[in-house]
């Protein structure tokens, strides 16, 4: 079976985890690029955008950790 090329919100939210509404959150900022298709208008994310959007986030991470050292300001289990 080939690979899809789109996946619906529901299915972005489980590959990362978040609510479905967290998911819509992200599309409709424009922080995960999306389509609108078919006479409702449903989102789609194409899964390179996906892979793409996590990725930049390991970045980002990256870069807050690097930022941020671990017990440098006493906060480690807080976001």
């Amino acid at each position: 079976m080939a690979t899809q090329r789109f996946l619906q919100l529901a299915e972005v939210s489980e590959v990362l985890n978040i609510s479905s509404a967290q998911a819509y959150a992200l599309v409709r900022s424009g922080e995960l690029p999306a389509i609108k298709v078919g006479g409702r208008g449903q989102w789609r994310v194409e899964t390179s955008e996906l892979e793409t959007y996590i990725q930049r986030m390991y970045s980002e991470t990256k870069e807050f950790v690097a930022a941020h050292p671990f017990g440098a300001n006493g906060s480690e289990g807080s976001e």
